[in-house]
This record gives C-alpha cells, structure tokens and sequence, in this order.
C-alpha cells in the first residue's frame, strides 16, 4: 500500500501544495512527476500512482494555483510560466530526494499544455515525457471562447470525461474541483502558452508518449495531432482508443491505457533501471 504525503510550498503567486506517493516496502527505480489538468487536482490521480507504483516509481504532483488545496482566486491563472516554475520546484525536491533516479513526466489535458512547455524549457531534467489529452495544437475551444464578448456560466460538462457513468458523477460531487465557467484570464493565458509550444523547437532526442481519446469532445483528437507533430523528437510513439472520451486514465479502458504508459515508461528506462 502506498504512503501518501502532502507538503505547502511558496509558488511563484501564493502557496501550493504538493504530493508524494511511494511504496516504502520497495525502492524505487524511477521518479514519475504527474500534472493534473483544469479545474481539478491531484488527488484525481491516485490510482494512476499507484499502477506507476506498482512499476517501481515514486510518484510526485501538485495542486497547480488556483486549484485543489493550493491557493489563488480558483482557477485564475493570468501566466502559466509561473505554473511552469511552480512544477520546476516539485521536479527539484523530487531530484533531490532521488538523485540518481531518471524523471518521466505525465500530464493531461492542460497538464499537457504544462508539461509540454516543461519540457521545452527544462528538457535536460527528464528522461521521457507522457501527454494525454494534450491541450496544445489548434485547440478550437480555446478560439471560440475568446472570441465571446462574455463566456457564458456553464461549468464543464462531466459526460465528456469518460464512458463511465461513476468517473462523470465523482467529478460532479468532488468539492475541490472547479464547477464554475472559464475565466478569461486563464483563456487568453493558456492560449499564450501553446502559441510559445508552437514557436518553439520540438524537445529533439527526448522520448515521447501521446495517448488520447479518439472520442475526445472536449480537446478533439485532430487538434493536438497538429501539436503532437510540431512537439515530438526522434523517440515517439502514440495510442489513440477508439471510443475513449477526455479522460484516458479513467476510461474504461483505462487498464489498457495504463499498462500502455508503463511499458513505454520500461521501453525507454529498461526494466531494470536502477
């Protein structure tokens, strides 16, 4: 069983708070950095910790600002580069903790978006980079939504999460996550941020996962292959699920899906990393 722990750090615009995962029986072969997507929080993504767990990691995240347990006006985020330094500060303790462990970094959706410019910038700290549902590309909501005079009060609908009934109406119920409209400032932050991801180079030699639902309604398919395609090196390989909506990890499939990221993660690391 995996012991959880939560520390408060001082992030570039208040305080956030972090997350750790580990099997203290075992000692881990790799460090795996998980980044969570809009409007929700880490605490989502314990059963992905666990199957990278179950693979020899020790798994780190955070709450990024304006999310979770951490703090700022919720979900507010006018510079996603100081979302970028907070999830630099997370990578650190991690390296500091397990110096002489290589780092996979797993983000989804707009932790895609965050950990794709991650990587641009910081690409010698990691050794492998997974994206899921990837908010980067041509991200067609992102345009319709600054194009509004007022975006509207609708909160981001839970059906097109997964198609699985239990994940849409977990979302719903969850008090840390997000269930108001878009704020502008994030909008126009976030499409700032993949317009730098497309004028900067693709991150060269370094190894890269892309998983994402076929279905996906909400950060379409087509739009992030635009991304992926500018984005990736020389090491690539991708997974696109038939039928999958937005959230791979909590598919049905999501057995599949995982055991899909771990074997890429074993391919690149060998099976015996140490």
């Amino acid at each position: 069983m995996s012991e959880v722990t939560e520390w408060t750090f001082d992030g570039a615009q208040g305080p956030i708070v972090a997350r750790s995962w580990r099997d203290q029986a075992v000692a881990p072969r790799y460090v795996a950095v998980l980044v969570h997507g809009y409007g929700e929080h880490i605490g989502r993504y314990g059963h992905v910790a666990d199957a990278l767990i179950e693979n020899g990691a020790v798994v780190y995240g955070l709450d990024h600002l304006g999310h979770g347990k951490s703090g700022g006006e919720r979900v507010l985020v006018s510079n996603f580069d100081d979302v970028v330094d907070d999830l630099d500060q997370v990578v650190a303790v991690a390296h500091r903790s397990w110096p002489e462990l290589p780092i996979v970094m797993i983000g989804h959706s707009m932790g895609g978006m965050i950990a794709a410019r991650y990587a641009q910038l910081h690409r010698g700290s990691l050794r492998a980079l997974v994206l899921s549902g990837a908010a980067i590309g041509d991200l067609e909501l992102l345009d319709q939504l600054l194009q509004l005079d007022e975006i509207p009060d609708v909160p981001l609908d839970p059906t097109v999460l997964s198609r699985d009934p239990t994940v849409g109406d977990a979302y719903a119920a969850d008090p840390l996550v997000w269930h108001g409209p878009f704020k502008r400032p994030t909008v126009a932050a976030m499409a700032a941020t993949n317009e730098a991801i497309k004028a900067d180079e693709s991150i060269g030699d370094l190894p890269l996962l892309w998983v994402h639902g076929a279905d996906d309604q909400l950060v379409p398919i087509e739009g992030t292959r635009v991304g992926i395609e500018r984005l990736r090196g020389e090491t690539y390989r991708k997974h696109e699920y038939a039928g999958a909506r937005h959230e791979v990890f909590n598919e049905t499939n999501s057995v599949d899906v995982l055991r899909d990221v771990t074997d890429f993660i074993d391919d690149v690391l060998g099976r015996s990393t140490a």
